[in-house]
């Protein structure tokens, strides 16, 4: 086992998952991958287990339906600190996190950092090929986001990112019921809130190029009753 694993959850990514795949198998860093797989009616799971049987580093949980971004990096996280993994990265599958960015993030965690972040706003605006339309939605819930609750972070929404497994032994994961754009906050929130140290690394973010997003008007609405629930939570429940 590596001391790192990137987590990947998928639904209908079997055009990006092969190549996301071979770029993270030709880092430099010894990583390991894990797919979370929603039944894709794509086959991505049966491109991703041909994968395995020419390598060691990768593996696959298989869910029996859609079930949401959140509850998968849940499942994730567990079997990660089940395994014993130190360093836990969350990152999409559409190519749109460059796989090069991973070794910075990890390497940030190794120097001290709790949580680091792969920010598209901590540095201008570093987005590529977005229409205007969901650059404002993606800026503008960031700056909602910090307006409400109060937290630091300038790209909360964020979903790529490396956690040291300490944050993740200290949070209730239990307790975490929300999705998409919603769970993104929500972890940043509650490592915010319990005093770890968290900080933002500026990548460039890239459209993706093949299959089609995920985002829904149901995912921009829980992300919206989401911040002021956490505005007037307490941390009970949250941490174990």
């Amino acid at each position: 086992m590596s001391e790192s694993l990137v987590i990947i959850p998928t639904y209908n990514e079997r055009e990006n998952i092969i190549l996301v795949i071979e770029k993270l198998l030709n880092l430099d860093n010894d990583t390991d991958i894990l797919v979370i797989d929603d039944n894709s009616p794509d086959g991505t799971a049966t491109v991703v287990k041909e994968i395995m049987t020419h390598s060691k580093k990768i593996f696959i949980l298989e869910r029996e339906k859609k079930l949401g971004l959140g509850t998968a990096y849940v499942t994730g996280f567990k079997w990660a600190l089940e395994k014993k993994y130190t360093y836990i990265i969350e990152m999409d599958a559409d190519l749109s996190h460059n796989p090069e960015d991973v070794s910075r993030l990890i390497n940030e965690c190794k120097k001290g950092v709790d949580l680091a972040i792969g920010s598209r706003y901590c540095n201008g605006v570093n987005v590529i090929a977005w229409p205007l339309r969901r650059l404002l939605l993606s800026y503008g819930a960031s700056k909602y986001t910090r307006i409400i609750t109060g937290m630091p972070i300038k790209d909360p929404t964020a979903g790529f990112k490396c956690f040291h497994r300490r944050v993740l032994e200290y949070i209730n994961l239990d307790s975490i019921k929300s999705s998409g754009y919603s769970f993104q906050i929500e972890m940043h929130f509650r490592v915010w809130k319990t005093g770890f140290l968290i900080k933002e690394i500026p990548i460039i973010f890239t459209e993706r190029t093949e299959g089609q997003s995920k985002m829904s008007k149901n995912i921009v609405f829980e992300a919206i009753f989401m911040v002021w629930k956490l505005k007037f939570s307490s941390l009970r429940g949250y941490i174990n």
